[in-house]
């Protein structure tokens, strides 16, 4: 079984000896053949350059034995495609080129033709698709609706989004009228990255958790139940949404193959909640990478028991790694999943 068939069968939950292995924003600042791209190429850069976005890419897959590569790229291509470009601050965070404040700002977003602006994710994908051929996972993938909803109303990043809150609750039609267009946007964005290759689509809903549980299907899930509803009739869809555990259940009848769990959760208890047809990926600790290969290990085999005999289990960090991380520490991880019979 190829890794790629192993992580397509875990999503179609499948029993399998071992879970497959990737991880959340696989490439950045812990690989040091990154760190000598990056001193070359600024970070934009390299998102919009196919050749350097495939190459980054495929730099994890080369180190270490994971089953799937994610495509580098940003989520915050697509307002820019739309009319609303960003830059990185020199303090560190986000800065949109303008807050979106006025019905005439949000008139002149355009979501028709996203796809082609955004073609250069497509052309990376392709490459990087013919390097690995169906020897190992590709997913694409792209920002909920409302994640890139608060960029866009606060002007970047935010401490506290209480402007995007507010206008969810004061000017519900200005705000369903930016969710229309960024979910038809994505719908455009998240076919075209199908037809370059993706084996599946990872949305990731990362400020979800900043809703009140009762407004997050109104503000967020409503709009992710679309988009999928819209994609290819039992195209794999990971749904990851951090700080989200109570709106699991709902999340599970979104229409996604596979939910992404933080690593404030118990991973047993969510299997046991969650329907069987739904895999589910997760959920160590990212901090866990910057310790000890040995704690690593140990962690890492915890989950692994704790998991033992579950289908539809995709090992994964529960967040992203962080720059901080130690190569012996993913190599740990790796090597503890890979060598791993349940």
């Amino acid at each position: 079984m190829t890794s790629r068939e192993r992580f397509l069968a875990a999503l179609a939950c499948q029993p399998l000896d071992r879970p497959p292995v990737w991880i959340m924003r696989q490439a950045g600042r812990y690989l040091p053949e990154y760190r000598e791209l990056k001193a070359k190429s600024s970070f934009l850069e390299m998102v919009k350059t196919p050749e350097l976005a495939a190459e980054v890419t495929l730099q994890p897959l080369r180190r270490f034995a994971f089953d799937a590569a994610i495509i580098f790229s940003d989520i915050l291509v697509i307002p820019e495609a739309m009319g609303q470009g960003y830059k990185f601050r020199e303090a560190g965070g986000i800065a949109m080129d303008f807050k979106l404040e006025t019905q005439a700002q949000l008139d002149l977003l355009d979501p028709q033709g996203v796809a082609q602006r955004l073609d250069y994710v497509g052309q990376a994908l392709a490459r990087v698709k013919a390097e690995i051929k169906d020897e190992k996972a590709l997913l694409g993938f792209g920002g909920s609706p409302w994640t890139l909803a608060t960029y866009m109303l606060e002007g970047g990043s935010s401490d506290d989004f209480e402007r995007s809150k507010s206008v969810f609750y004061s000017d519900r039609p200005f705000f369903n009228a930016l969710m229309t267009k960024l979910t038809a946007a994505l719908i455009d964005y998240f076919q075209m990255q199908i037809r370059a290759g993706a084996d599946a689509i990872q949305i990731f809903d990362s400020w979800g958790g900043l809703l009140a549980g009762q407004d997050y299907e109104a503000a967020s899930l409503h709009w992710i139940r679309q988009i999928i509803a819209a994609l290819p009739k039992d195209f794999p869809v990971l749904l990851y949404a951090k700080g989200t555990p109570t709106q699991l259940t709902d999340q599970a009848f979104s229409g996604a193959t596979a939910l992404g769990v933080d690593w404030t959760v118990d991973l047993g208890v969510v299997r046991k909640l969650v329907p069987g047809n739904i895999a589910l990926q997760g959920n160590l600790d990212p901090v866990l990478m910057n310790t000890t290969p040995e704690i690593v290990q140990r962690e890492t085999t915890r989950l692994l028991e704790t998991m033992s005999g579950a289908k539809g289990h995709i090992f994964n960090l529960g967040h992203g790694i962080m720059p901080q991380a130690k190569l012996e520490c993913v190599e740990a991880l790796v090597s503890t999943v890979t060598n791993w019979k349940s």
